[in-house]
């Protein structure tokens, strides 16, 4: 079989490629997308790094693609949707980079706090200039984490190495890790009101973009400094510029941003409050040799002995365990996806029951897909088959499941409850056929609803006029409905509905919904 490579891999990962024998290698890095499409339908295999896109356009010539390796932790070059309907693995090498990247924000958080940049570039000038460079200690310091995940924790442990307080913010972060990770859980006014450093480590999502912005920096303390080795699009760029105009901000130091490559004429680099480097979080000579081993690996095993190991897209079993279990897969995913965008707040335990012909079969990758499922909404960018169970363990997310072949009402049936500050959801699955999913029970509401594309689901009072009330509402606002199912508990008791919908629905409309006669609540959902 044959594997490009377009990106560069360390000459520790090509000697795993080619040591078997087995494998064909062209390492071809710097290719146009056109060469790129006149050449990949030969592969069986591609391993990238950041800079190949690899978009539907790729997808669609590479007919003997089998697996797409990233060299890395994220997979935003690659098209997972594309891919996953080809039936394309996707692999990535996450753990190669976590310190690597917690090393360069604690780098980041010293350069500010000594202006080692800044004099730097005053003593190349020629100049000896002690009294422009008034630098301030660390220890004693309080420390304020946005997002403690594998390389947020690792920030704190390092910052407390340095005698340093911590406090953080996570939805996630239950009070039994922040006692193991010895750091105090805040929200986050407390936590710009507090913190002498801010250093962010959050995944972007749609609640995460611009998350720092006009509204953080007032109400933080006066003279903080502000590192993101995260995402770009986390900081709102232009309240920064204002914040250090203004003094608000003491300094910032940036490694990432919203534009890459930063534009030449972008005002950061002008900017002598600012430190600014290339998106350098994974590069060091030890993370490159790590992704480049590790997907190496990942790679050959799959090819050579039909081994799934971190793949994003697919749980790592066997390729005979997987086709049995695929159906069942997306039915798990989809149960999660449902209660947490239905029931939003801190999770604290997620359990699955398995009833029928399922139970049977290998479920733990099923477990993991509702954990995926549930933890996709919030942390959507970050959360895949392979980190889930251990983005759940960080948080404290207590995960149990059971099994019992005696079937219920279906051959096969999937329970996912999910405990959401003190109260318990369910939501329940089955298939219908062989390949057909099915939500069949929301808490106490019966129904048979397919579980994709855009849905609205409403919870009204049993009562004459309701969907008449709300199709003419979504018909006046040129809102197709596609399919309802409806349930309910008793007569004139309370209902529930899942419209799917041709479009998503505004915020708006959502609101107008909202205020009909009879309805409780209107909640948009993507599945």
């Amino acid at each position: 079989m044959k594997i490009l490579i377009t990106d560069g891999l360390a000459k520790e990962g090509l000697k795993i490629l080619t040591d078997p024998g087995l494998l064909k290698i062209d390492n071809l890095s710097g290719l146009t997308k056109e060469k790129l499409l006149e050449i990949i339908p030969e592969y069986q295999a591609l391993i990238v790094r950041s800079a190949t896109k690899v978009d539907p356009a790729v997808i669609e010539k590479a007919r003997e693609l089998k697996v797409i390796g990233r060299a890395g932790t994220g997979v935003d070059n690659i098209d997972l949707d594309a891919a996953t309907k080809r039936g394309i693995l996707v692999m990535n090498s996450p753990g190669g980079n976590m310190i690597t990247t917690a090393e360069l924000s604690i780098a980041m958080l010293l350069s500010l706090a000594r202006s080692i940049p800044q004099a730097t570039a005053s003593m190349r000038e020629g100049k000896w200039d002690k009294k422009s460079f008034l630098g301030t200690e660390v220890r004693g310091k309080t420390l304020g984490v946005i997002g403690v995940g594998r390389i947020g924790g690792a920030v704190a442990e390092m910052a407390q190495g340095m005698g340093m307080r911590v406090i953080a913010n996570d939805p996630y972060l239950t009070p039994e890790v922040a006692r193991k990770k010895k750091v105090e859980s805040v929200d986050l006014p407390t936590l710009y009101k507090n913190s002498h450093f801010i250093t962010i480590h959050t995944p972007v999502t749609d609640s995460t973009k611009g998350l720092v912005g006009r509204e953080a920096f007032a109400q933080m303390r006066d003279g903080v400094y502000i590192i993101n080795c995260a995402r770009g699009e986390i900081m709102d760029e232009e309240a920064l510029q204002e914040a250090l105009n203004s003094g608000k901000v003491a300094g910032a130091a940036l490694d990432v941003f919203h534009v890459e490559p930063l534009p030449a004429d972008h005002p950061f680099r002008k900017n002598p409050k600012i430190i600014i480097t290339p998106h350098l979080g994974a590069s060091t000579a030890e993370a490159q040799t790590k992704v480049s081993v590790d997907i190496a690996q990942q790679v050959a095993d799959y090819l050579i002995r039909g081994i799934i190991r971190g793949a994003v897209n697919l749980p790592s079993v066997s390729a005979e365990v997987l086709e049995q279990l695929r159906p069942y897969l997306l039915l798990s995913e989809r149960l999660g996806k449902l209660l947490s965008q239905l029931y939003r707040g801190q999770v604290s335990e997620i359990s699955l029951e398995y009833r029928g012909e399922v139970a049977n079969f290998q479920t733990e990758p099923l477990t993991i897909a509702a954990i995926k499922g549930v933890l996709d909404p919030i942390l959507e960018e970050k959360v895949n088959y392979v980190n889930a169970p251990v983005i759940a363990e960080e948080r404290g997310i207590k995960i149990s499941e059971s099994r019992s072949p005696s079937p219920g009402d279906y051959s096969s049936m999937i329970i996912l409850k999910v405990k959401v500050g003190d109260v318990f959801h369910q939501s329940s699955g089955a298939l219908f056929g062989k390949n057909d999913p099915r939500i069949v029970r929301i808490n106490g509401f019966s129904l048979e609803a397919v579980p994709e594309g855009h849905i609205l689901v409403l919870e009204n009072r049993d009562e004459p006029g309701v969907i008449g009330n709300i199709g003419t509402l979504l018909g006046q606002r040129q809102v197709n409905i596609a399919r309802m199912q409806l349930g309910r508990e008793e007569a004139k008791g309370k209902a529930i509905a899942f419209l799917h919908l041709d479009q998503k629905v505004s915020e708006e409309i959502l609101g107008q919904l909202k205020r009909l006669p009879n309805i409780i609540n209107a909640i948009a959902v993507e599945l």
